[in-house]
């Protein structure tokens, strides 16, 4: 069986790099972990795969209050949360069978396996932000659980 491909994405604030369309071309589904800044980049989006999005702290926009802050939903079986702050994490993702928590925010990508429930931040793909880094992410679920990596756009 193969394994459904995510593309993960956050904190665009407004920008759709071309590098991120590229590296999330020939994905399953996108995930947007927030403080998207326009409505223009889910739109870009969509032109790639189905997008499942929620709001992020700087979205304050009436385009964004349509999104929910948190959202928690299953693909191939395997449950996932999505927020924009991790530190804002209201939930125990164990107890609630949650598979991959993803979040956002900080814009420091991170892979992180953490007792039975893989945290995956993405990093960000919109404007540099003092010498962070221009990432996103994929994740794949497959029989052999989830498994994610940082793909670098620049």
């Amino acid at each position: 069986m193969m394994a459904t491909r995510i593309g993960v994405i956050s904190d665009t604030h407004g920008l759709l790099r071309p590098e991120a369309v590229r590296a999330l071309r020939g994905v399953d589904l996108v995930v947007h972990a927030g403080d998207i800044g326009a409505p223009e980049v889910l739109d870009g989006l969509r032109a790639i795969a189905r997008v499942v999005a929620i709001r992020g702290n700087n979205d304050r926009d009436a385009w964004a209050r349509r999104l929910p802050e948190t959202r928690t939903f299953a693909v191939e079986g395997a449950r996932i949360h999505l927020l924009h702050d991790v530190k804002e994490l209201a939930i125990d993702p164990r107890r609630a069978g949650v598979a991959v928590v993803i979040a956002g925010h900080s814009h420091q990508p991170r892979v992180e396996p953490r007792d039975g429930v893989l945290y995956l931040n993405p990093g960000s793909a919109g404007p540099r932000r003092f010498t962070l880094p221009i990432t996103v992410a994929s994740l794949s679920l497959g029989e052999r659980g989830p498994r994610a990596r940082i793909v670098p756009l620049l």
